[in-house]
């Protein structure tokens, strides 16, 4: 690389905007979820964000997982802290 006077490039720490699997990150949100979505109510996007949210880290599968989701195990575990998406939309409506 020295040879052709390419040189390696620094990402400051909290710099989303420099980090390519934020940017992967928020392009999906944007493309799958905001840009087919009206909110009429914070309350509303709090709700339909976590559905998606969960459903993109329990269900929907990842290339670079081998096409497997990234927390299967969150799924299908009895663990408590995995709370039910309906327990969580009635929670966000309390507020």
């Amino acid at each position: 690389m020295a040879r052709l006077g390419v040189k390696t490039l620094f990402i400051e720490p909290g710099s989303p905007w420099e980090n390519g699997y934020n940017e992967s990150f928020n392009g999906r949100l944007r493309d799958e979820f905001l840009n087919g979505e009206l909110f009429c109510t914070l309350r509303e996007a709090q709700i339909l964000v976590e559905r998606w949210r969960r459903h993109y880290n329990e269900v929907r599968p990842h290339s670079s997982l081998g096409y497997k989701p990234p927390a299967p195990q969150a799924k299908q575990s009895n663990v408590n802290w995995v709370v039910p998406i309906v327990q969580t939309e009635a929670k966000l409506m309390a507020l």
